[in-house]
């Protein structure tokens, strides 16, 4: 049922790359979904958030849910309730899992953005 490959193939052969803006700070890697032809793995990856298999989770002011897959965290910027790839594309996000604080624990100082 749904789809053809199973998200850890789609996420292997994704294009991921990494955000270097963010390499000293909240170190992570992205795909574009409309530009990398990533839409089956962004339907992947609601599809299992959308079984109640995210975990809510707050990175300073924001609330999003997780994906948390192999050695990986995933998430999106927007709910996928409200990805609407005709109108603006979408970014998924990946953070290897548990390497530091950044999983969970916001120290003073930290920001959330680039350079601090």
């Amino acid at each position: 049922m749904g789809h053809s490959r199973n998200i850890m193939e789609l996420i292997a052969d994704a294009p991921w790359r990494e955000a270097v803006t963010y390499r000293e700070t909240w170190p992570h890697e992205y795909v574009v979904i409309n530009r990398d032809g990533q839409q089956d793995l962004l339907a992947a990856f609601c599809e299992r958030i959308g079984r109640g298999e995210g975990v809510e989770c707050q990175f300073f002011n924001q609330s999003r849910e997780y994906l948390f897959l192999g050695d990986y965290k995933y998430w999106t910027m927007a709910a996928c309730s409200d990805v609407d790839l005709d109108t603006n594309d979408e970014v998924l996000n990946r953070a290897p899992l548990y390497r530091d604080r950044r999983d969970f624990v916001i120290r003073q100082g930290d920001s959330g953005t680039q350079g601090g």
